[in-house]
């Protein structure tokens, strides 16, 4: 019986009332963003080939995407808090379906800059979907169960991570080799299906009734509290930037798993033909052309499926294990991990290296939870700081292109474990400070 409450319970506001729908469409937002990053992934080997940019060149398709969310985050907050959350998601929807559906034109134009200003775009409306969607999972229930349900949503966007660059490999990698195809126009495809699906989903938000959540003010706080008072918050700082780290550590490693595991095994393609074949049917339909393609089938299944699995599974460890605990065990098994990538110990780096996506995958959410817990008023613009810290993938493929260029991609990797190393500390702060 106390578990069917629980369950209940797990949707349902101080009132009864059952947040289900509304919950199940916000969920569908994580979906499609997991897909268009995704997708990124394959972009970075993709135009290292096609135009023979060096790793720190390719490493502006993560730079034009994330420094999207460094402009719109507080904008984005401002609308929700003008707007509300119905109408700023529709705004996000918009502008991501805008952003996709600009590849057409783009990939005529035949030129590698052009899609970064696209993919701009496109984080602009991600970075309001984020604003919108994070938060609102948090409190559409009750607040001790705020840490699962943002980690089951989550849990449908590592799906859209597994689904991106399997289809992006598949399509992107595979119609490149047409004979008379333009450069670029391997491209289309993808995006413009990422376009209408967008669009129906807006369509689908414009049409339901989605429920205005107030956030609960702390007792004796400010109705509208000034934005300065989240800076002096000291371990809100503190979260914004393990979050910031997160993501670099994220994006650095999607954005060059493909050229690890092709540099540390030339011969990838070999053993993932032998697993498609034993496969049978199924296995035909993903059989790889070249070593990109096996890369990011073992990217896909390997490394996004850990992710996949590990949300949620997440989501049912944090129903009895402190939000923090839980962080910083696999922010220390991930430094650990990465530590085996750096030093480029051919298999077992790379089974190292996809390992590492299980442990990452209740990073975001977690930090997320743990950063906004007991903000109050300030919900809303902290949730907008923290989405501004998605910035930090911006900074991190570039950088670690850099060292790659220069000595090597396993090399590079010692950027990421920095990062989980910072996640490993910031998880066993937040159980000194019992913040969860």
């Amino acid at each position: 019986m106390t578990t069917k409450i629980k369950k209940a319970a797990f949707l349902r506001g101080q009132d009864g009332t059952n947040y289900l729908i509304p919950f199940m469409l916000v969920t569908s937002l994580f979906l499609l963003w997991g897909f268009a990053h995704g997708l990124l992934d394959v972009l970075n080997k993709h135009f290292q080939n096609i135009l023979h940019i060096s790793k720190a060149q390719s490493g502006f398709v993560q730079f034009s995407l994330y420094i999207g969310y460094l402009v719109m985050a507080v904008p984005a907050g401002m609308i929700m808090k003008r707007f509300g959350y119905k109408r700023g998601i529709i705004f996000g929807l918009s502008l991501f379906a805008a952003g996709a559906f600009m590849f057409y034109p783009v990939a005529k134009l035949g030129s590698f800059w052009p899609f970064l200003i696209a993919l701009f775009v496109i984080a602009c409306g991600l970075t309001c979907l984020e604003t919108a969607a994070n938060p609102y999972t948090t409190v559409l229930g009750p607040k001790e169960s705020a840490s699962q349900r943002i980690n089951f949503a989550q849990s449908f966007n590592g799906l859209g991570w597994i689904l991106g660059p399997l289809i992006g490999g598949l399509l992107i990698f595979g119609a490149s080799d047409v004979e008379g195809a333009g450069k670029f126009d391997s491209l289309l495809t993808p995006y413009m299906i990422i376009g209408t699906a967008v669009l129906l989903v807006a369509v689908a938000f414009f049409f339901t009734h989605l429920p205005e959540i107030k956030e609960e003010n702390v007792a004796g706080a400010e109705e509208n509290p000034p934005i300065r008072l989240l800076f002096k918050n000291k371990f809100f700082m503190l979260a914004v930037l393990a979050q910031l780290l997160y993501v670099a550590a994220q994006t650095g490693v999607n954005s060059f798993f493909i050229n690890y595991v092709t540099e540390e095994l030339p011969n990838v393609q070999n053993p993932v033909v032998n697993i498609m074949n034993s496969l049978g049917a199924f296995g035909a339909m993903f059989m790889p052309k070249n070593p990109e393609q096996a890369a990011s089938l073992i990217l896909a299944f390997g490394g996004m499926g850990l992710f996949w699995i590990g949300r949620l599974s997440g989501s049912w460890l944090l129903s009895f294990v402190a939000p923090g605990k839980l962080l910083s065990i696999y922010g220390l098994i991930n430094t650990g991990l990465i530590l085996l990538v750096v030093l480029g110990l051919g298999t077992i780096s790379v089974v190292a290296l996809f390992c590492c996506y299980f442990f990452m995958s209740i990073m975001f959410p977690t930090i997320f939870a743990i950063g906004i817990r007991d903000l109050g008023a300030l919900t809303k613009k902290g949730s907008s700081f923290l989405v501004m810290a998605v910035a930090g993938g911006a900074f991190c493929p570039p950088l670690m292109g850099m060292i790659a260029d220069h000595t090597g991609m396993a090399l590079g990797f010692i950027i990421p474990l920095i990062c989980f190393a910072f996640i490993f500390f910031f998880g066993l702060h937040s159980l000194r400070k019992q913040t969860i």
